[in-house]
């Protein structure tokens, strides 16, 4: 399975960005997708997640900001960052598994920057 992130950029604070992940391969399925996020000096933090059935669970810095959301048709998880704060700024991971059990990474897409100046 190859996780292939999309999306990120710079941005003034208070804007916002979509991070897009495609995932391709042969795998029978992919039940959880998540994007993660390490910012400098920092250790990798979960950002969002959303189980094969939908429901979603957020950081505690992102909640009210940011949406994930999945297109099953097109294997594909989506990132929603509005109101973006200088410490959103961080290179973000697209991550699928093969169970909905959260924090459990199957596979790890590259990162993709986002920089959010103040």
């Amino acid at each position: 399975v190859q996780l292939q992130a999309s999306g990120g950029g710079l941005v003034q604070a208070g804007e916002s960005l979509r991070l897009s992940c495609v995932a391709s391969g042969r795998f029978l399925r992919i039940s959880a997708m998540a994007w993660y996020r390490q910012a400098p000096g920092k250790q990798r933090e979960l950002v969002a997640h959303i189980n094969s059935g939908g429901s979603t669970t957020y950081g505690d810095s992102v909640k009210g900001r940011f949406t994930i959301s999945r297109e099953n048709a097109k294997n594909t998880v989506l990132l929603q960052m509005n109101s973006l704060k200088p410490e959103d700024t961080a290179v973000y991971y697209c991550a699928g598994s093969y169970t909905d059990v959260p924090n459990f990474v199957t596979w790890w897409g590259q990162g993709t920057q986002v920089t959010v100046s103040s």
